[in-house]
C-alpha cells in the first residue's frame, strides 16, 4: 500500500496506475504491428513555451516506449492560424498517422479552437474536438480527454468507490471539469455530480464539504484547504504550480490546487503532486493512440 501522507491520508499515487496502463498498451501495440500496423502519433506544438517542451518530451518519450511512433511537428510563433490549420488537416488525411496531438498553449496569433476543430475526430487523441466531447455527453464511444480519463482510471486502480457517491468538481475548463464531470456520472461510473466554479460564490466551499470525492480543477495554487474537505473524503489535485519557496535549493516547489498539509489530515485518500494526476494523463495520451490505430485499421 502507499505510504500515507502525514496527516494518514492514503497516497493516490500515479505512477503504479500509470505503469499498469502502459503494460496494457505495449501488449496492444505488439499485436497491432504483428498485424502489419505501426501505431504512429504526430505532436503539434506552436512557439516556444518551456512547459510544453517538458510535456511533449515526456509524451514522446512514453510513446518509444510501448512501441509507439510520435513525429514531432514544431512550427514557430507567429505562424498564422491558417498555416497551422493546413498543417494539421494533412496530417489528418495521412494513412500512416493514427493520432494528432495539438500541445496547448499556441503562441499567438494562432486560434486553438480552430486549430483543434481541424483534428480530424478519428484521430483526436486529446478528446477536444467537440464531436468527441458531444459524444461522451451523449454516452456514445469516442475520445474521453486524456486526464478525466486518467483520473478515473487512477481511482479504479486504486479501488475507490464510484457508483452510488457523490462527486463535487471544482472548475468547469472543457479540459477537465466538464467532460469530467460527464465521465463520472455516465452510466457504468454512476456518481452523482456537482460542478463547482468561480461564479458559485461564497457557496462553493460548502458544496466541496458535501462530496465523497472532491477533485480540484480551479488553477490555483493550494486554494483548497482542510477546511473545505469533509473528513474521510477522496481528494484528486488536478493542479500544479511552482511556487516560490526559499527553503529549496531551487528556490521553488511544485504543489497543486490542494494544500495537501493540511487535507492531508482530514482526507480519507489524496493524489499527490507531483506524481498523482500528471503520469495518468500522458499515460491516457499512449492508450487513446493505441484505441485510435485499432479502430482506424480495423485490428484487433
Amino acid at each position: 500500500m502507499p505510504p500515507a501522507f502525514g496527516g494518514g491520508a492514503r497516497r493516490l499515487e500515479g505512477e503504479s496506475a500509470a505503469t499498469s496502463a502502459r503494460l496494457r498498451a505495449a501488449a496492444e501495440v505488439a499485436a497491432l504491428r504483428a498485424a502489419g500496423v505501426t501505431p504512429l502519433l504526430a505532436l503539434v506544438s506552436v512557439g516556444d513555451d518551456p512547459a510544453s517542451a517538458i510535456y511533449l518530451r515526456k509524451k514522446g518519450q512514453a510513446c518509444a516506449e510501448v512501441g509507439i511512433e510520435s513525429r514531432r511537428v514544431a512550427l514557430p510563433a507567429g505562424t498564422p492560424t491558417a498555416e497551422v490549420v493546413a498543417r494539421v488537416r494533412a496530417l489528418g488525411a495521412d494513412p500512416a498517422v493514427h493520432g494528432i496531438l495539438v500541445q496547448l498553449p499556441l503562441a499567438p496569433p494562432a486560434d486553438p479552437q480552430a486549430v483543434l476543430e481541424a483534428v480530424p475526430p478519428a484521430k483526436d487523441v486529446d478528446g477536444f474536438h467537440p464531436e468527441n466531447a458531444g459524444r461522451l455527453a451523449a454516452g456514445l464511444p469516442g475520445f474521453v480527454p486524456c486526464t478525466p480519463r486518467g483520473i478515473l482510471e487512477l481511482l479504479r486502480h486504486h479501488e475507490v468507490p464510484l457508483a452510488g457517491r457523490h462527486a463535487v468538481v471544482l472548475g468547469r475548463s472543457n479540459v477537465v471539469g466538464r467532460p469530467l464531470a460527464n465521465l463520472l456520472s455516465s452510466k457504468g461510473v454512476d456518481m452523482t455530480v456537482t460542478v463547482g466554479h468561480s461564479a458559485s460564490g461564497e457557496r462553493l466551499r460548502e458544496l466541496a464539504r458535501e462530496a465523497d470525492l472532491l477533485v480540484a480543477a480551479i488553477g490555483r495554487a493550494e486554494m483548497v484547504d482542510a477546511s473545505w474537505v469533509r473528513p474521510g473524503a477522496v481528494v484528486v489535485d488536478v493542479g500544479i504550480h511552482r511556487v516560490p519557496d526559499p527553503t529549496r535549493r531551487s528556490g521553488h516547489r511544485l504543489t497543486g490546487d490542494v494544500e495537501a498539509a493540511s487535507v492531508g489530515a482530514v482526507a480519507g485518500a489524496l493524489t499527490p503532486v507531483p506524481g498523482g494526476v500528471g503520469p495518468m494523463t500522458v499515460a491516457m495520451v499512449v492508450a487513446n493512440t493505441v484505441l485510435a490505430a485499432r479502430r482506424q485499421t480495423g485490428a484487433s
